[in-house]
């Protein structure tokens, strides 16, 4: 055989093989999850299940009006376990929000009159999923009911007499938890004495008894899982504090659940970040992956600190979201996939993200903290931010200085988005999927939360509440009514300057966020959506002129 016959046989050779590899991995990539989420909000569905499209996979979801909204928390938990059911066969693997399928959303949660045994017979639905796919995976997250810690926290979205009496109740059931765990001294008992005569009996017997079906009908979850219906059950500790209601049946069920062992069932401070982190296990268990995420913290009480809205070390949370999502925690970069870097304030307070403190000028801390991201990027890592200095937004100086330092679109992850568990879960999630994709589809994710934690609600989100009163119109920062379009159109406009000033439509592959648009679908300015025509364009086009293949 001459030479050149041989260059070509193995020229042949490695292109089947490689032509052969690659169908495996479209084939790979070629699988449908099931997505329903506990509620509409951007973040909550479009948002998270986006960010998997955009790795390859179908995500199916149910219908928008299935789903529980503002307007209606309740949803329409029948017709939506029939959607799932229906469409159960169609999927590989599922993630589904049983307090979408119990209750109708998260908030309904909060409010509902369901008697135990209606909640437990709309949780028998996950055995009817797993009846009509038994190959399914299917991870299921439930919330363990929140307790505000004031009547403000509960921004209306509890039982109606929290407005008046959240305060006392948080307090009172504190005392109970404490009294449980470490016991109360004489000024504790007086106090737990006047909290009893201070809430009304029929209040506190309402708060309970719906707690007490919560707990009953997460019991009933464990036992599926038990079962073998469900693949693995996530409970998220919704706004929670070291005394609290929610840790007292935390520990309850965490005790009632442990022979299922951690490979099966987890406990976590944080709620809304757990959609996008079970979709990352199931990702990454589709890929045959198991990421290894280092950690480090901002100097100061780094790990110890014991954020906002949670009961438990900010190091804790992240090592259960870790594992939660698939990965495993190790303690050298040089072998991690992800070196995951938490942003902390010094003394480990959280403040809050439109507070006149959250200024663009760096501490000390922030500028030693921005060093070490730079270190990392330097070195090649693939570097995540959990952004937790404030809650509800990012922190101004950590921003300008990632921006100075030209990081921006550099990093793999960030979030400094709603609580601090929420921020450090969804950012984990995020690296942990850069794994799978290009510089482009890791922008792409960034943009989101660029838009949204940094320009919309450390900054915009202010300014545009400042202005309200001054618009036609009805509405307030909760509720905007008639003043939702110019709220929207001034959102747009502000939001429009910012990614000019910061050059973010300049990134490799994003101009079309340079005209975004701000909407607000729960109609209160918390929750903002943001809309971008150039892409919505070019999906429309290619749906209209589809490339035959």
């Amino acid at each position: 055989m001459s030479i050149l016959k041989k260059i070509v046989l193995v020229y042949v050779m490695v292109f089947s093989i490689f032509c052969f590899t690659g169908n495996i991995a479209l084939a790979h990539l070629n699988k449908t999850i099931l997505f329903v989420p506990h509620d509409n909000r951007p973040i909550s569905f479009k948002q998270t299940a986006d960010n998997i499209r955009d790795l390859g996979y179908e995500v199916l979801t149910p219908p928008e009006e299935l789903l529980g909204n503002r307007t209606n928390p309740q949803g329409h938990p029948d017709e939506l376990a029939e959607w799932v059911i229906d469409n159960a066969k169609k999927a590989d693997s599922a993630v589904i929000s049983a307090d979408s399928m119990i209750y109708g959303s998260l908030v309904a949660s909060r409010k509902h009159n369901l008697s135990v045994e209606t909640a437990q017979q709309r949780a028998e639905n996950f055995a009817r999923i797993h009846e009509a796919n038994p190959s399914l995976k299917l991870y299921v997250f439930a919330s363990i009911m929140r307790t505000p810690q004031t009547s403000e926290a509960s921004g209306s979205e509890d039982a109606s007499y929290y407005a008046q009496y959240g305060t006392d109740i948080a307090r009172y059931t504190a005392l109970t938890d404490k009294k449980v765990q470490d016991g109360l001294n004489r000024s504790e008992r007086k106090q737990m004495k006047m909290y009893e005569q201070n809430i009304p009996k029929e209040a506190l017997e309402d708060w309970l008894g719906r707690r007490a079906t919560n707990l009953e009908a997460n019991k009933k979850l464990i036992d599926l899982t038990k079962k073998g219906d469900i693949t693995y059950l996530a409970l998220g500790c919704d706004d929670n504090a070291k005394y609290s209601q929610t840790n007292m049946e935390r520990r309850e069920l965490d005790d009632f659940a442990k022979s299922l062992g951690s490979s099966r069932y987890q406990s976590v401070a944080g709620i809304d970040e757990i959609g996008f982190v079970l979709l990352t296990r199931c990702v990454n268990n589709l890929q045959g992956d198991i990421p290894f995420v280092s950690v480090h913290y901002a100097k100061g009480t780094g790990a110890n600190t014991i954020p906002a809205y949670s009961n438990e070390p900010i190091k804790d949370s992240i090592k259960t979201h870790v594992k939660m999502a698939g990965g495993l925690p190790v303690t050298s970069d040089k072998r991690a996939n992800l070196v995951f870097m938490v942003n902390t304030n010094f003394d480990g307070t959280t403040g809050a993200a439109n507070d006149l403190s959250n200024t663009y000028t760096p501490n000390e801390n922030v500028l030693n903290f921005v060093q070490m991201v730079n270190t990392k990027v330097a070195e090649g890592k693939n570097v995540g931010i959990g952004d937790i200095t404030f809650g509800n937004g990012s922190d101004n100086s950590l921003m300008i200085t990632l921006y100075n330092q030209k990081l921006l679109d550099k990093i793999n992850a960030y979030s400094g988005w709603n609580t601090p568990t929420n921020s450090t879960g969804y950012a984990l999630a995020m690296g942990m999927c850069a794994n799978y994709t290009d510089r482009v589809g890791i922008l792409k994710m960034l943009e989101v939360r660029y838009l949204d934690d940094w320009l919309y609600q450390a900054n915009i989100r202010q300014t545009v509440a400042n202005k309200l009163n001054s618009m036609p119109g009805e509405g307030t920062y909760g509720d905007t009514k008639t003043r939702t379009v110019p709220a929207e159109e001034l959102a747009t406009k502000l939001l429009q300057e910012k990614i000019a000033q910061y050059d973010l439509a300049t990134f490799d592959g994003q101009s079309y966020v340079k005209d975004t648009q701000v909407r607000f679908p729960w109609e209160r300015m918390f929750e903002a959506d943001f809309i971008f025509p150039q892409e919505e364009q070019i999906n429309m086009e290619s749906e209209q002129n589809p490339i035959e293949k």
